[in-house]
């Protein structure tokens, strides 16, 4: 698999990096509104895509902020592709994760044929995942 990174996520991993150094206990979960969701807009579930695509995200309920800024009811999207189990709500987002850490609300992404799954998972201020978690339904598109 291949992803696309730009300068936003690439930032974005070095503050996760950052952020892992501290205890996730030290680490206070941002509560989530109630009714908060997030979800993708495209792809829809079982679209056929080329191998690069623009993946948008959607988010309801609450407002994007970039990472480290703190303010009520906002958060970032996190993609997930290809993950099976979600991360550990009270750690800093990582692993296979593309972050977005700038507020974007859309990226594109590479990926080889087959099938994949596209998910987000919205991160506070810290990159750690609100309470309740804000994520959306997992999704399936396949790669010609």
């Amino acid at each position: 698999m291949r992803i696309s990174l730009n300068r936003h996520t690439l930032a974005a991993a070095c503050l996760i990096f950052a952020a892992s150094a501290v205890q996730a206990a030290d680490i206070p979960r941002t509560p989530a509104p109630e009714g908060a969701r997030a979800y993708i807009i495209s792809p829809a579930d079982g679209d056929v895509v080329p191998s690069t695509f623009t993946v948008k995200f959607g988010l309801e309920g609450m407002g994007v902020a970039p990472a480290g800024v703190d303010k009520p009811k906002t958060g970032h999207h996190h993609l997930l592709i290809d993950v099976e189990e979600l991360p550990p709500p009270d750690q800093p987002l990582g692993g296979n994760v593309q972050h977005f850490g700038g507020g974007q609300t859309e990226t594109t992404v590479t990926l080889e044929p087959g099938q994949h799954t596209l998910q987000l998972m919205l991160g506070d201020k810290n990159h750690i995942p609100h309470d309740p978690p804000v994520v959306s339904e997992k999704i399936t598109v396949t790669v010609e």
